[in-house]
């Protein structure tokens, strides 16, 4: 095992490097972007003052309406001559959400994602097979330039024709995928179909991201493809895929590339620090990055912060998986509750598949929820493809139960045959919002 040199220093070295790059990105962010030149004003606060890491609670935090209230370029820190790549959000809920890349950029976060692949179980002279989608969203050409520098040979599949993704993985024998965990799911279910065992491909390792998924979809997708399956987080406002990734060593925590960026947790509702290993929001601040630096932005995700060396030997601050987004909370009578939370305890029941989804529709204060389950074949085949059968209701009870005594959720719960559930060809759909005049699909 090799690792880069950050990713084993010490707690005093990694704590120097990171106040040095801090000190040159606010003097560059107060110089080159009038965003943050007004906010350190109106705090009056200038980059000289920050002597040590503690400073940072006296800095603005960053939020995502900021990008859009300066769309397109307004937050950028270079010339639009300096840039060598754009990428951006849908914009399905506005404008979008729009960042950039200088050449340096682009060399950093392709070191960094190789970093993370290594991680994760990636060597050189291997095959990676990328099923994250290319184009404005930074998964696909994240991955592919850091599994390149690396020195993989990269499979530019992108998402979607399941069937041409395992010919691919038949004939050109990748030892690594990635791609959204559903999507994934999806493919381990084509290959049965098809009378294939996954378990049985060149896969070794998976990257696995872009969604909240939990330990047991993690579980799940391991036995199907019989691979080690490690999260890497990032999200595009911050870089991109890379920020942090697991180890397949220990699959415990993802490492932060501490030496890029410093990360934060904070209650969202005072926006104070918690105590380690205490959930609340992610907040990072961006160390290197020149063409869109951020300044300690709320990225809405829920997760914590643990200090530690690691088995596998690095030093880096681990964060743990997204618990999920602030904004895919969902209340259900009162109770706050978020999908990962759902599928964790779904997939504890035997009978059912990792596809689900709720049906929530409100009319006036009154709220009706109702929780879609798929059953496996082999359930379906014992029930005589009957979903009138009475094991089907013990089966409904039993979901019900579990939502409610772990959850504390009261659902409905419609259980339907095998396959009937949409699949992903990228992030999973799992709420479906309806109202008396219109339907709405939230992606969660």
């Amino acid at each position: 095992m090799i690792l880069h040199g950050n990713e084993s220093a010490s707690p005093e070295e990694m704590e120097k490097l990171q106040l040095n790059r801090l000190r040159s990105t606010l003097h560059r962010v107060y110089e080159k972007v009038p965003f943050f030149r007004k906010k350190f004003a109106e705090l009056g606060i200038e980059p000289d003052q920050f002597t040590s890491l503690g400073d940072i609670h006296k800095l603005p935090f960053m939020v995502k309406s900021d990008l859009r209230d300066h769309y397109p370029f307004g937050l950028f820190a270079v010339n639009k001559s300096e840039l060598v790549r754009l990428h951006a959000s849908s914009g399905t809920s506005g404008k979008p959400t729009v960042v950039g890349y200088t050449e340096k950029d682009i060399k950093m976060w392709s070191e960094l994602v190789a970093r993370s692949i290594a991680a994760a179980g990636g060597k050189p002279g291997e095959v990676l097979h990328n099923a994250y989608g290319y184009g404005l969203f930074t998964g696909g050409l994240g991955l592919h330039f850091g599994s390149e520098l690396l020195g993989m040979a990269t499979v530019p599949v992108s998402g979607g024709n399941t069937d041409r993704q395992i010919a691919l993985i038949e004939d050109f024998q990748p030892t690594v995928i990635c791609g959204t965990p559903s999507y994934l799911l999806n493919i381990a279910e084509k290959m049965e179909g098809q009378g294939k065992d996954p378990r049985k491909t060149s896969l070794k390792y998976g990257i696995f991201g872009a969604e909240p998924w939990s330990e047991e979809m993690r579980r799940t997708l391991e036995e199907k493809f019989s691979i080690k399956a490690c999260d890497i987080y990032g999200l595009s406002e911050v870089l991109g895929p890379g920020v942090a990734i697991e180890c397949h060593e220990v699959q415990d925590g993802l490492h932060i590339a501490e030496d890029h960026f410093l990360a934060e947790v904070i209650n969202p509702d005072t926006l104070e620090p918690v105590p380690e290993g205490e959930d609340g929001e992610l907040v990072f601040t961006s160390l290197t990055k020149e063409a869109f630096p951020v300044i300690r932005y709320r990225t809405g995700d829920i997760a914590s912060l643990q200090r530690g060396k690691c088995a596998c030997g690095r030093t880096t601050i681990k964060m743990s998986r997204v618990k999920g987004r602030i904004d895919d909370m969902l209340i259900i009578r009162g109770v706050n509750v978020f999908p990962s939370e759902i599928e964790h305890f779904l997939l504890t029941v035997e009978g059912i598949v990792p596809h689900y989804q709720l049906h929530m529709q409100k009319s006036g204060s009154m709220q009706h929820v109702e929780l879609h389950v798929e059953v496996d074949d082999t359930f379906y085949a014992d029930i005589d493809m009957d979903l009138n059968h009475y094991n089907v209701k013990i089966l409904a009870n039993r979901v019900q139960r579990v939502m409610k005594n772990n959850c504390l959720i009261s659902v409905d719960v419609k259980v339907v045959k095998p396959k009937t559930i949409p699949r992903s060809e990228g992030k999973a759909v799992r709420i479906i919002e309806k109202t008396s005049n219109k339907e709405e699909t939230l992606k969660t």
